[in-house]
């Protein structure tokens, strides 16, 4: 199907709440508004945290709001080809490199972000006989991606921002790829991370619209970047604002936000949640 395709994906790490649905939601009227083609993609790489039961909750909860989606789900993995195939060619251009800092060391080698960010690490590539060295120990190690160089060969980049990030940022926007630091792009307990799947995934979708929140715009800098070292094309972001509770914080599973089930269960229809969410 041509024209505008939308997404939403979420982690099958517990039950959906009230900011899921609002992201959701926001998502999938935009593209319903425009006639276009809905994704699910259910991200799945941890393989800790995720479990069937919450990835067959989300499927619950969505039918719920009455939301539908175009063509079968997509399950990250089902996809572990694809982004192996996405290293592999970081790694042969020279863009990926071992890092075998343990958490404590790169914690301990985190210097601050440019333009005040958050602290980042930047790593360094290690003597090739010191590297054969301790991968013939066994020792564990991740692949990070060399975003100085990355970025010295992508040249200046750009996105297109038309909802509002943190700062209210809207319009054509000045990738900072170095703002996220060397990132990890896979790791052996993990397999591959968020951002090189998250890439991959989005084009292999043809998703010309990416909505989500705005505590995810940081990450579009460096997303961008992984989109010009892989040829791929870059979407339109539309960062929407974060709903919080009445405390004030955000809603989070961590936090133990209250779910879409339990408010299924107190009698909450989706009419009510949707005027709730001022999504009217």
């Amino acid at each position: 199907m041509s024209g505008p395709v939308f997404r939403f994906a979420p982690s099958p790490t517990g039950r959906l709440h009230r900011g899921h649905a609002f992201s959701a939601l926001t998502s999938w009227r935009a593209c319903r508004a425009v006639a276009g083609a809905f994704r699910l993609r259910i991200e799945d790489i941890d393989r800790i945290r995720c479990r069937p039961e919450f990835e067959a909750g989300v499927i619950e909860d969505l039918t719920w709001l009455g939301l539908d989606w175009d063509g079968p789900v997509l399950r990250q993995t089902e996809r572990g080809a694809a982004y192996e195939a996405a290293l592999d060619r970081l790694v042969e251009e020279g863009l990926a490199y071992r890092c075998f800092r343990t958490r404590r060391e790169v914690a301990e080698a985190m210097t601050r972000a440019p333009h005040g960010g958050e602290a980042i690490f930047f790593g360094q590539r290690l003597p090739a006989q010191e590297e054969r060295t301790r991968r013939a120990a066994g020792e564990a190690f991740a692949w990070r991606l060399d975003v100085r160089e990355a970025a010295k060969r992508a040249g200046p980049l750009d996105f297109l921002e038309t909802g509002a990030g943190p700062a209210g940022e809207t319009g054509r926007q000045t990738a900072l790829p170095g703002s996220a630091g060397d990132i990890v792009l896979a790791r052996r307990d993990i397999g591959v991370a968020y951002h090189l799947a998250v890439v991959v995934d989005d084009a292999f979708q043809g998703v010309t619209t990416v909505v989500r929140g705005c505590d995810l715009f940081g990450a579009t800098h460096v997303q961008r970047l992984i989109q010009a070292l892989l040829g791929l094309p870059a979407p339109t972001y539309h960062h929407h604002r974060l709903l919080v509770g009445t405390d004030g914080k955000r809603y989070a599973k961590r936090d133990r936000a209250e779910t879409l089930q339990a408010l299924r269960e107190q009698g909450v229809t989706p009419a009510q949640l949707i005027a709730e969410l001022e999504l009217d």
